[in-house]
């Protein structure tokens, strides 16, 4: 967010102060006709381009692009280390024992070690819907990982869904500035019989809108649909690092060779080397699951007491 303040600040900034030492007049660009012109043209489009349920996901998007930080080392080792405590898990007790930390993640204590993935509702679900298909529907290998991509695709699909109407309202606004423009020069061709300063007032007022069109196409909401792209490419990493490492289990690969998989799926500059992921893995505490009683025979607790 405070990324977002300081560039917004910046781009206008820079404009105003190069056009105030320029000695231009800075009330001259408050210009409500032409603002409203241009915001209320852009609105009409996006209602005019959309359905209701896009609308709503532009809505959630653009709240999203103001306040997700985006793709981080740590949510990505967050991530490799609830999977590597799951390979364990499934590696040395079967499936059976993974059911109960999948099907409640906010109750296990797997994942509550990690309460940033967590706070990730959708990679969360990720993992979990994926094993809980290997584990209830006995599906294979290859039926989990044809699921996982297509997850992925689906989600992808709907992030580009809102994109594609900032890039289009983006698209459109330096033509409704063209469009404030000569609006104002048929006001000004009205009061050609007046004095020059109102003849030049009104040109300066029609120009306005042809700025303020192309200032808000490349210096608002096309740095925004960009950032918008950026998040949705580094939520599309997130989940193949975490596609890769449980295809890589349910091959066969052991819960080192399976996260270290997904290692190597991580962009460069969030990729930890070898040695770092295996010495933060290494610390993980995996939990065993209680013995079970047999009717006579002391439990472990009594055992190691004496009793």
């Amino acid at each position: 967010m405070l990324l977002i303040v300081a560039g917004l600040l910046i781009v206008l900034g820079s404009v105003c102060g190069g056009y105030l030492l320029e000695q231009g007049n800075i009330w001259v660009l408050l210009q409500p006709a032409e603002l409203l012109i241009i915001v209320g043209g852009a609105i009409g489009i996006i209602l005019l381009s959309s359905p209701g349920r896009n609308l709503r996901l532009l809505y959630r998007a653009v709240i999203s692009a103001l306040t997700q930080r985006g793709s981080t080392r740590e949510a990505s080792m967050d991530a490799l280390k609830v999977l590597y405590v799951l390979f364990h898990l499934g590696r040395g007790l079967g499936r059976v024992a993974l059911e109960s930390h999948v099907e409640s993640p906010y109750e296990s204590e797997v994942f509550q070690a990690h309460p940033s993935l967590l706070k990730d509702a959708e990679a969360t679900r990720f993992i979990c819907d994926s094993f809980r298909m290997a584990i209830s529907a006995g599906l294979s290998d290859q039926d989990v990982e044809r699921l996982m991509v297509l997850d992925m695709e689906v989600q992808r699909a709907g992030r580009q869904q809102p994109l594609r109407v900032l890039v289009s309202v983006a698209d459109s606004l330096p033509g409704l500035g063209i469009v404030a423009a000569v609006l104002g020069v048929v006001v000004t061709m009205q009061a050609l019989g007046g004095t020059t300063r109102d003849i030049g007032q009104r040109v300066a007022a029609a120009l306005v809108g042809t700025f303020l069109g192309i200032l808000l196409c490349y210096g608002v909401v096309g740095p925004l649909s960009n950032r918008l792209e950026a998040l949705s490419k580094g939520r599309t990493e997130h989940l193949q690092m975490m596609r890769v490492a449980i295809a890589a289990f349910f091959r066969g690969a052991s819960p080192m060779l399976a996260a270290e998989s997904g290692r190597r799926s991580m962009p460069l500059d969030l990729r930890p080397t070898l040695e770092e992921m295996e010495a933060e893995l290494r610390q993980e505490y995996i939990p065993r699951p209680p013995l079970p009683q047999v009717p006579g025979v002391p439990g472990p607790e009594h055992i190691s007491q004496g009793i």
